[in-house]
């Protein structure tokens, strides 16, 4: 399997550039709903019912407009079945799967943090 990787100029993947390509990937695929999706969907083939059951609080459109945005840059592979009334399935694609790593260590970090992140914000708060 060859690893597709991004060759264009490295002003496109500097983060730290207002009009990056990086920075508009980034801007889009870090959110929460993006994150609880792709941690959602894990090694697993969903339906769309499916994945709004998992993620907890997601509301319809919200969910359709991250689906849309994760398979537009490669991150969910979608397919329909021919059938009445369509089946859609949705499945993380290689480089979705290699982000999932990252949301997995992120979700780790909110695990091992969460105390003192909570007694921080009631310092702060009182």
């Amino acid at each position: 399997m060859v690893n597709k990787q991004y060759t264009g100029s490295p002003e496109d993947a500097d983060l730290r550039r207002a009009d990056s390509l990086a920075r508009e990937i980034f801007s889009d695929v870090a959110n929460k709903w993006a994150f609880l999706i792709i941690e959602a969907l894990g090694e697993r083939t969903l339906r769309f019912s499916e994945l709004r059951n998992e993620v907890e609080g997601v509301s319809h459109k919200m969910l359709t407009q991250n689906l849309r945005m994760l398979e537009r840059y490669g991150l969910v592979l979608r397919k329909v079945h021919p059938t009445v009334p369509p089946r859609v399935e949705y499945t993380l694609t290689e480089p979705g799967r290699a982000l999932r790593a990252t949301v997995d260590g992120m979700c780790g970090w909110t695990h091992q943090y969460l105390g003192h992140i909570e007694a921080a914000r009631r310092r702060f708060d009182a």
